[in-house]
């Protein structure tokens, strides 16, 4: 009956200004049109709903138990638009929220948290994987992606800059001594993720020159937060984000080594499914977040 919205629109205003042309004149359509909405529904139903003569009309006993009916359902569909108004205007509902693990752990989730006390009308789900979330299938309103993005349907928001840099502890260069050039780097045990097994590190120097230096490691691991573990042991040099290890260096835990060489940078990204009717929580989140993480970290901070 719902795809007949129309023509029970059109009969609900006949019955309520009492003719034909008045409805006409008040849903801003011509008589002809209206005369046919009212016959198709008659021919649909299989009823006659109102009694006409070219004086007055009247509704039939099966025309005013069938508006009694349609009375209701537009009732309800007027209510059910005005709450989809509301809270296409209210910051509410379930967020979904996938980011990777440390940099969910240690940036996103307490500005979630905050996020959520400032919106308590808010539902917050934080899912955290290192492995890149599919958001359709996994159910996700947006997520945070690291380095370049793949090309792809979705639609991606810059929220912050995110340089790597090499560091190592002080009781670490005490002992082997710090390199002055990228090339040193294959005479020193580094801590490589699992995506660097290869031990290729690639840096570009203050004069433009490409630098790439095959480095060598026994400690390799999938997680950035045990290669930080080890870098912060002393146990070599790693090749971390500043959003990693941006506190440590500004608390003397770790040094930053060669700081003319910079390695590529892999910006931090919202991504989302669609722009088109994007729900406010989401549309509030998202900038939220890059308030936050906005100049956190710059190239020219203390640490870097």
């Amino acid at each position: 009956m719902l795809d007949n919205l129309p023509a029970l629109v059109a009969f609900d205003r006949i019955v309520r200004s009492g003719s034909l042309s008045a409805a006409a004149r008040e849903l801003d359509l011509s008589l002809a049109v209206v005369s046919k909405r009212l016959a198709q529904l008659e021919a649909g139903l299989g009823v006659r709903l109102l009694q006409r003569t070219t004086r007055r009309q009247t509704l039939t006993e099966e025309g005013a138990l069938f508006h009694a009916s349609v009375v209701r359902i537009l009732t309800e569909l007027e209510s059910a638009e005005a709450l989809l108004g509301q809270r296409r205007q209210a910051v509410s509902g379930l967020l979904r929220l996938g980011a990777p693990v440390d940099f969910g752990r240690r940036w996103i989730a307490p500005i979630a948290g905050d996020f959520q006390r400032l919106h308590p009308q808010v539902d917050l789900q934080l899912e955290l994987s290192d492995s890149l979330a599919d958001l359709l299938d996994d159910g996700l309103d947006l997520a945070i992606r690291v380095g370049s993005l793949a090309d792809s349907s979705l639609i991606a928001r810059p929220l912050a800059d995110n340089y790597r840099l090499l560091c190592a502890a002080p009781s670490y260069l005490r002992e082997h001594g710090e390199p002055q050039h990228p090339a040193q780097l294959a005479e020193h045990r580094c801590l490589l993720n699992s995506d660097q097994a290869r031990g290729e590190w690639r840096f570009s120097g203050p004069d433009g020159e490409r630098v790439m230096v095959k480095v060598r490691g026994s400690l390799v691991s999938n997680d950035g937060g045990a290669v930080q573990a080890w870098a912060l042991a002393g146990m070599g040099i790693a090749l971390k984000s500043i959003w990693d290890v941006g506190d440590a260096l500004a608390a003397g835990e770790l040094q930053r080594i060669l700081p003319d060489y910079r390695a590529p940078e892999a910006p931090l990204h919202a991504v989302y499914p669609h722009a088109e009717h994007l729900a406010p929580r989401v549309r509030e989140f998202v900038s939220y977040l890059r308030e936050r993480l906005a100049g956190a970290w710059r190239w020219d901070t203390s640490v870097g």
